[in-house]
């Protein structure tokens, strides 16, 4: 896809016309939104955040004329991008000024924390609302016992679920920015940068005081405990894989192996369950100075 950043990279003009026809195709395919993030992401990581902020105003502009003529509401339209490019433009900042991919992960995951905090003192009982949603979604020919028990069970999740699902969605753009950045101007910096993410040990310490929490506790303070957790959840799994990508990529089977990793992942999302494991533990074990060291010995 490096010829969509170079295009973009051509002007303003070129990047509003890739952003605003990006936005507006994933309204019908979702996975695209996260081309449409990048575009924002790529501009502001590599001219600063007031050419960013041009690109996403001008685009925002954009995409709501044109919604007001392909599904005659401008008011969607403007708040889907806002909600699209603002947050990635934010991180983008971040790792711009930071240089500190990490960091920039870890802030965006206590967003979204804070934002399920927040939706929870907005709306005293979410699991309530969530269960009113999904059971507007249950076909009529569905075993309806069978799945009002999975809903009772997954509403007091779904706020943390959303939440890491955005987040996930804006990481991805983030992430597919700072790799055309890097393939543009800095072959293979994006790829080091991955490998060499290393989460902190205080917060491995934290997270098991969250979930510690969880069980101790009940009720709203239980749920919301256990929402943090699936959003700590997203972080621990960027690093787990950054983990496990290098240990496999000190191994004479790497071509193999690497890829391995990223199918086993694509085919059985159970198996990040494990990888967030890895990425949690990894501030003690140290896999990667354990490998290295096996390697030269």
């Amino acid at each position: 896809m490096n010829f969509l950043a170079t295009y973009i990279m051509r002007g303003r003009i070129q990047a509003m016309i890739v952003a605003t026809s990006l936005a507006l195709l994933s309204l019908m395919m979702p996975p695209v939104s996260v081309l449409s993030s990048a575009t924002v992401s790529l501009v502001t990581l590599r001219l600063g955040a007031k050419e960013g902020l041009n690109i996403l105003g001008c685009s925002s502009i954009a995409t709501a004329l044109l919604g007001s003529f392909l599904i005659d509401s401008f008011q969607f339209a403007l708040m889907y991008v806002m909600v699209l490019w603002l947050p990635v433009w934010i991180f983008s900042i971040v790792l711009r000024e930071s240089r500190s991919l990490f960091l920039t992960i870890e802030i965006a995951v206590w967003v979204g924390v804070f934002g399920v905090v927040g939706f929870y003192l907005y709306n005293a009982d979410p699991a309530a609302l969530w269960k009113t949603m999904l059971s507007q979604m249950i076909p009529v020919e569905a075993p309806i016992v069978d799945l009002q028990q999975k809903i009772d069970m997954l509403v007091h999740y779904m706020t943390g679920v959303i939440a890491a699902g955005s987040v996930c969605g804006l990481l991805f753009g983030l992430f597919l920015g700072r790799w055309w950045q890097a393939n543009l101007y800095n072959p293979g910096g994006f790829r080091q940068e991955f490998l060499f993410l290393q989460c902190k040990g205080r917060l491995s310490i934290v997270t098991f005081a969250i979930v510690g929490l969880a069980f101790a506790t009940s009720g709203v303070v239980s749920e919301i405990a256990w929402n943090t957790t699936i959003l700590l959840f997203v972080l621990f799994s960027v690093t787990g894989t950054s983990v496990l990508h290098t240990v496999f990529s000190n191994t004479k089977l790497e071509k193999y192996t690497v890829p391995m990793l990223y199918i086993t992942l694509f085919l059985i999302p159970h198996a990040f369950l494990i990888v967030a494991l890895v990425g949690l533990s990894d501030p003690w074990l140290n896999l990667r100075k354990i490998k290295i060291e096996s390697t030269h010995a």
